[in-house]
This record gives C-alpha cells, sequence and structure tokens, in this order.
C-alpha cells in the first residue's frame, strides 16, 4: 500500500495546509507561525505555479487523502534574490508526519518530474544552519552541499540565513531516482 500520493493543489487542501503553516514547531525556521492570511498567499502562490511555471510544490496527501505536507519545486523569478533566478525544491510537512521518510520519498518523486519537463542544468535547495531535518532529507536525496553559495537574504519577517544544497541534471541515461 502506498504511503502518499503528491496531487496538485486544490481547496480541499486548503485548511490542512493552513493548520500545518499555523504550527509553530513546523515554522521554527521560517520565524515562527503565519497568519491565516499570510498561508492563504502562499497557497494561491503554489497553486498557480502550476500555471504559469510548470512546477510547484506538491501536496501531499496519505491514503485517505489527509493533507501530510508538501513537496516540489518552485521558479524563483527574482533576479534580486542572492542566488538570481532559479528553481528550488523544498518540503514541509506536518508534525506528526515528521520521521516517517516522507520529506525524502515526496521530494525524491518532485525532483524526478522536475527533471523530465524543465530544461534546466540545476535545481538548489536551501535551509537555516540549525535545520538539521532538512540537511539530513538533502543528503538523502544525493544533493551536493555548495557553501560557496550561502547567503542572508532580507525578509518581511526579518533576514533569513540559508546553507545551499544543490541537485546537479542526471547524466542521460542513468538511473534518474
Amino acid at each position: 500500500m502506498k504511503m502518499f500520493e503528491l496531487q496538485q493543489w486544490a481547496e480541499m487542501h486548503w485548511n490542512g495546509f493552513a493548520e500545518m503553516q499555523s504550527d509553530p514547531d513546523v515554522m521554527a525556521d521560517l520565524g515562527g507561525p503565519f497568519t491565516r492570511d499570510a498561508s492563504r498567499e502562499k497557497f494561491d502562490l503554489y497553486r498557480n505555479a502550476w500555471k504559469t511555471d510548470g512546477v510547484s510544490r506538491w501536496a501531499v496527501v496519505d491514503s485517505a487523502g489527509a493533507f501530510l505536507g508538501y513537496a516540489g519545486i518552485m521558479a524563483r523569478h527574482d533576479r534580486d534574490h542572492p542566488l538570481g533566478v532559479h528553481h528550488e525544491i523544498g518540503w514541509r510537512f506536518r508534525r506528526d508526519a515528521w520521521g516517517k521518510g516522507l520529506a525524502t520519498e515526496s521530494a525524491r518523486q518532485a525532483l524526478h518530474h522536475a527533471w523530465s519537463i524543465l530544461d534546466v542544468p540545476e535545481i538548489v535547495s536551501y535551509t537555516a544552519m540549525d535545520n538539521l531535518r532538512s540537511q539530513n532529507v538533502m543528503r538523502r536525496l544525493d544533493l551536493r552541499r555548495d557553501p560557496r553559495r550561502d547567503f542572508t537574504a532580507r525578509y518581511p519577517r526579518g533576514d533569513w540565513s540559508g546553507l545551499v544544497w544543490v541537485a546537479e541534471r542526471p547524466v542521460a541515461g542513468a538511473n534518474a531516482q
């Protein structure tokens, strides 16, 4: 039996997403819980990215359809971002879904999908220095650490420093899992 399914965003995911974004433990690396309005803005961004960019975060649901979290690729169009225009893989899960391999496996599927539709040499990931859980996921995904590209960015919630990891396009004919 399959542990989870990746789904494009739909309104049925909204309440689970908003609840996850309001959890202080889940949102600790981004300065704490998001309001429902801030969560709605992010939810709509993810949902609309499928139409505008052809990629986005996927909603991750369990076999009964309950929202567990998200994983996937976002096109970052901001030329003023410290990494410039790029594609980024990220994930976030409800606290009760942590430690079950969901982030690694759903991110692996999202990355595989992205390589099949995007013509880019790399996809980056970044996380806070103290977010060891995400760093472990990055290692399990075989992302390469690139300390030369670490950065600090100014966001509405304050400055945020990120450690950069890189997924390089698989070589044609190689196993692209």
